[in-house]
């Protein structure tokens, strides 16, 4: 069932308690990461695709630049970092630049199976960094892939890439070797040509070499260690401010090398918040037993939780983590969550099942941790998953030679 979508424009400011419909919605299908290659795809006239993103213009060779972890509101708040990127935010050099929105949940596993297969999550069916298989009664890990689950019974559609490369567009993706044959990799970024490099310098020049090599190109490369200083360090740290330098002399370095005819596009696949360590702010899980009466599972991560009920306890698990977190989470139950469209227009039956019982997405600066069960994930200083603006924005970056 189709439902419909909200604009992402009003951003709330702080109702109490949350009203569902004030949550900012993705711009699926005219502004959403899921929209950005098949719109490439059909400016090379690619069949069964049509443009979604109307005012990108079409190019005969198209590249895609992905930079895990690196949101709209991180470029803007750090011009002397990324000189380069911020100079694009208002469309200098060259290029355009706007926001477009991740998709629900803001994480890597979700966000990268909307890029490449151009479905939105209620399609593609990665709804979260951890949800229930309703086969097995289990949490699968969607981005480490465990346990171990037949990629393409998960995740059917076939890919962009592999649709342009049927077409005869030239295709490949450039990006670190040990990503070659991860199961995410082959649902949602396989097709054309892997090419595997391990510096970002390298994977630059070879893509630049790809996109250059068809008279008709789509090639997609990738960078990863914006997201990993964030999570360890904060999007304040030193760390990451340095990776930010790095990433921008990187996008410049392949602009720089486009051929004719060509666009490049920076994107990422979401953005990322600072979360203090106090009671106020992390939410223990573990240790809170509201919050852990009548479920089964904890899914999700810390801003954008799934939440598996025992049977029977669903209403009364929603009616407590309303209460619990109203103020500061959207908690919707199953349903309501999938009417307001949160993991796009419609959501396959396979999904269905997949996504919680209760769905919690923060709004303040708070996450819910799982100090035993996620020890990793709750210590980590960066976080990300809502539909908060720092979360949910990501850059669109255009630049032509």
């Amino acid at each position: 069932m189709v439902q419909p979508v909200h604009p992402v424009s009003a951003w709330p400011d702080d109702p109490v308690p949350l009203a569902l419909d004030t949550a900012p919605v993705p711009e699926y299908g005219s502004g959403s990461l899921a929209d950005l290659l098949p719109t490439l795809a059909a400016g090379m006239e690619v069949p069964g695709f049509e443009p979604r993103i109307t005012e990108l213009a079409p190019a005969d060779r198209n590249c895609v630049f992905l930079i895990d972890g690196l949101g709209w509101e991180q470029i803007r708040a750090h011009p002397d970092e990324a000189p380069f990127l911020h100079s694009l935010l208002g469309g200098s050099r060259g290029g355009t630049g706007r926001p477009i929105t991740a998709g629900f949940p803001a994480t890597t596993a979700t966000s990268l199976a909307s890029v490449g297969t151009g479905q939105v999550p209620g399609v593609h069916g990665l709804p979260g960094y951890t949800v229930r298989d309703p086969e097995s009664g289990e949490l699968m890990n969607q981005l480490r892939w465990k346990p171990w689950t037949p990629p393409h019974v998960w995740q059917p559609y076939p890919t962009v890439f592999r649709l342009t490369d049927a077409a005869g567009v030239h295709t490949a993706q450039v990006s670190a070797p040990a990503f070659q044959d991860t199961p995410l990799t082959r649902v949602a970024l396989s097709g054309g040509t892997f090419h595997g490099r391990l510096t970002g310098e390298e994977r630059m020049d070879l893509a630049a070499r790809q996109l250059a090599a068809g008279d008709r190109s789509l090639i997609y490369t990738y960078y990863s260690e914006v997201d990993g200083n964030g999570h360890r360090h904060g999007v304040d740290s030193d760390p990451w401010r340095e990776q930010l330098a790095t990433v921008d002399r990187l996008a410049q370095r392949l602009a720089e090398q486009l051929p004719p005819r060509s666009a490049l596009y920076v994107t990422a696949d979401h953005g990322m918040i600072d979360i203090p360590f106090d009671e106020e702010s992390r939410i223990d899980f573990d240790e809170d037993w509201e919050l852990r009466a009548g479920v089964a599972l904890l899914g999700g991560e810390g801003r954008a939780r799934h939440v598996y009920a025992v049977p029977g306890a669903h209403a009364d698990v929603l009616a407590c983590w309303r209460e619990v977190l109203g103020d500061r989470f959207w908690v919707a139950g199953r349903d309501e969550a999938i009417a307001a469209g949160w993991f796009g227009p419609s959501v396959d039956e396979r999904v269905y099942g997949r996504i919680g019982d209760v769905v919690a997405a923060a709004h303040d600066d708070v996450v819910i941790i799982a100090s035993v069960n996620e020890p990793n994930e709750s210590a980590m200083v960066g976080m990300h998953g809502s539909m908060t603006p720092v979360e949910q924005l990501v850059p669109l970056l255009e630049v032509r030679p």
